[in-house]
Order: structure tokens, then C-alpha cells, then sequence
């Protein structure tokens, strides 16, 4: 998607609970082995008591107070998530829109799995490009791993898990008071792997039916049996390349570029990182490589708008250089977003 001068990020948000569990604490309640520990490489994770939404809104209204706006100025309002908003038979796009006063904007909720934020990013600039009526959409994600449902620390192999909101406000024709230039998404998939996540489970009738709780290293454990381990790693790295191949294409940037100065992993386990999306990016680019999952965990739906938050929060940026967020998620899908930080005029 070809986005370079069309669309802006007035401002990329995203909240953390105050509380937060340390990769030493689960060792000491036995939740993990020191050896599993490290190699997720996981010092911390922000454990909510709130609801995901909540987090969502939370994250939602700093960056409406950050871009000026007020939620009777959105157009859409796109929320992204993989895990359980609170309720079973409901819509926290519509939630967020009411909270917000969003009442004329259009909710959209986006299940993607961990791929969510780009996709819904990518929805919402769709949008923005093909109806010339639609001016600004906010983008939100939100996920809490919480028991009894999800154990954070073991539910998954190679993956611990954090909760948090996050925001962007997305908008058409950027300007030097945005936080970011949009300058390209790409998605690309590999729908084999969603065996990943399907295992040799029957299709049940309600949630949790082969479980008390979430329990993805069962489905894992019958891919793995099924393919080996390097299907996965193999497809993620040549899925990852394609992305940020046909997203520099598409920025009208070459791997080289001076400006291109920072990629932002997506915050998995330290040795998914290293065998899959390290390697895929080593080959492509010399820009320094940021892993920011070790102080949060994977955070759902939310690595790539975090990173973008980031990317601001911390000044990661000077005036006119590029970052590349890239993320992955269960179907399989991945994402790679190239944004700008604007030159004063």
C-alpha cells in the first residue's frame, strides 16, 4: 500500500498498567524454569485489573487530547484484538465509539490474531483513500491475559504475554505537526500455518472446550509433530522479507537508505526472534534492530502501534528519518509499516 504524502499519524499512544510481573517473580512461584526464562528473554509484564477496552479507551482519549480532537471528530473507529474484551457477545469497536462520544463514526473490529494492529491500520487507511467524505480514524487495540482464562507465562511456548491499550490517530493529509508519516503497510500470508493454532482439536461448539484455559502449546505440539519446527521458522522468514521488500518498494526506498535507521521487532520470545525474524531482516538491512518485548511481553494485538508509540515517546527518531515496525500473527500473517518522523518546514 503506497501511502508516502496521503496519510498522517497525529499521534501514536499506548498505556500500561501501573503493576507489573517480573520474569524473576515467576520463577520463584515455579511458573517457569531460569532456563525457559531466558530463553524468552522476559524481565517484565504489565498485568492489568482492568478490562481490555479499558485500556483501550484509556489509550484512546490521551490520543484525542494529544491531536486535539474530540471523538465527535472521528470518522471511524477500527479496534483490533485476539483474546477476551469482557463480554461474549459483543462489540468493543462500539463500546470504544460510545465511551468516546464517537457516535457518528464508524466502528469496525478487526480479529486478525497478533497481526490485528497493522490490518486494522491498513483497514482504516483504505478507507480514508477510497471515500474522500472520511477525514480522521482512530486505530485501538487492547488485550489482558488474565487467569483463569490465559496464564501469561505458560499458555504458549516461546511467547509471554502483557496487557495494554494502544492508539493511533490516523489522518488524511499530513502535515509537520503530525507525530509520524505513513509512508507504507504491507501484509502478506502464508493460510497453511493456520494449523498452527487448530492442532488436531475438532471444531467445538463453545470456547474452551478443550481446555480450562488457553492452552496454544497443545495445538503447537500437533503442528510441530505434524511439520517440524523449520516450516514455521521458514515461512516467517521468507513472509518477513516479502513484507518489508515490498514495503520499501513501495515507500520508494531502497534497503540502504541512509534514512532508514530503525526496525522494531515484534515483542516475542527471545528465540522466536533469533530464528526467524532477525535473520530475515539481517539479510535486508543494516538499520539498528530494536527488540522492546523484554519490559512488556507480546502484547496482542498491539506490538506494532506500541512500537510507533515508542518510536515517538522516546524520540527514537530525528527529523526526517524512517523506522519499520514489523509484526507477525497466527493464521499466518505478517506486517511490515515504514513511517517518517516530518521535517520542520
Amino acid at each position: 500500500m503506497k501511502l508516502t504524502g496521503r496519510l498522517g499519524l497525529r499521534t501514536a499512544q499506548a498505556w500500561f498498567p501501573e503493576n507489573f510481573v517480573t520474569g524473576e517473580q515467576a520463577v520463584a512461584l515455579g511458573l517457569l524454569s531460569p532456563d525457559e526464562l531466558a530463553k524468552l528473554g522476559t524481565r517484565q509484564l504489565p498485568a492489568s485489573e482492568s478490562a481490555a477496552p479499558e485500556l483501550a479507551l484509556r489509550a484512546a482519549r490521551a490520543a484525542l487530547a494529544a491531536g486535539g480532537l474530540t471523538g465527535s471528530e472521528l470518522d471511524l473507529v477500527v479496534h483490533a484484538w485476539i483474546y477476551h474484551q469482557g463480554h461474549d457477545f459483543w462489540s468493543p469497536a462500539h463500546y470504544l465509539a460510545h465511551q468516546l462520544g464517537a457516535t457518528t463514526a464508524l466502528p469496525f473490529g478487526i480479529q486478525q490474531m497478533c497481526n490485528g494492529g497493522p490490518v486494522a491500520l491498513q483497514t482504516a487507511a483504505a478507507h480514508l483513500l477510497a471515500d474522500p467524505q472520511l477525514r480522521t480514524a482512530l486505530v485501538t487495540t487492547a488485550d489482558r491475559f488474565a487467569d483463569p482464562g490465559f496464564d501469561r507465562w505458560r499458555s504458549d511456548y516461546g511467547v509471554s504475554y502483557g496487557d495494554a491499550g494502544t492508539a493511533l490517530l490516523l489522518h488524511r493529509e499530513p502535515d509537520q505537526h503530525d507525530a509520524l508519516h505513513l509512508l507504507s503497510l504491507t501484509t502478506v500470508a502464508d493460510p497453511t500455518l493456520e494449523t498452527v493454532h487448530r492442532g488436531e482439536d475438532e471444531f467445538s461448539p463453545a470456547p474452551r472446550w478443550h481446555s480450562p484455559g488457553i492452552d496454544v502449546r497443545r495445538t503447537k505440539k500437533a503442528f510441530l509433530a505434524a511439520e517440524g519446527p523449520e516450516r514455521l521458522f521458514a515461512s516467517t522468514r521468507a513472509s518477513v522479507a516479502a513484507a518489508l521488500d515490498q514495503a520499501l518498494t513501495d515507500a520508494e526506498l531502497t534497503p540502504d537508505d541512509p534514512r532508514l535507521t530503525r526496525v522494531l521487532l515484534p515483542r516475542l520470545g527471545r528465540q522466536a526472534l533469533e530464528a526467524a525474524y532477525r535473520p530475515a531482516l539481517a539479510a535486508l538491512t543494516g538499520a539498528t534492530v530494536h527488540d522492546l518485548g523484554p519490559d512488556t511481553g507480546h502484547l496482542g494485538a498491539g506490538d506494532t502501534a506500541a512500537n510507533l508509540a515508542a518510536l515517538v515517546g522516546d524520540r527514537l527518531l530525528a527529523p526526517g528519518e524512517i523506522a519499520v515496525s514489523i509484526s507477525g500473527g497466527g493464521g499466518f500473517s505478517w506486517s511490515a509499516v515504514i513511517v517518517q518522523a516530518p521535517q520542520p518546514n
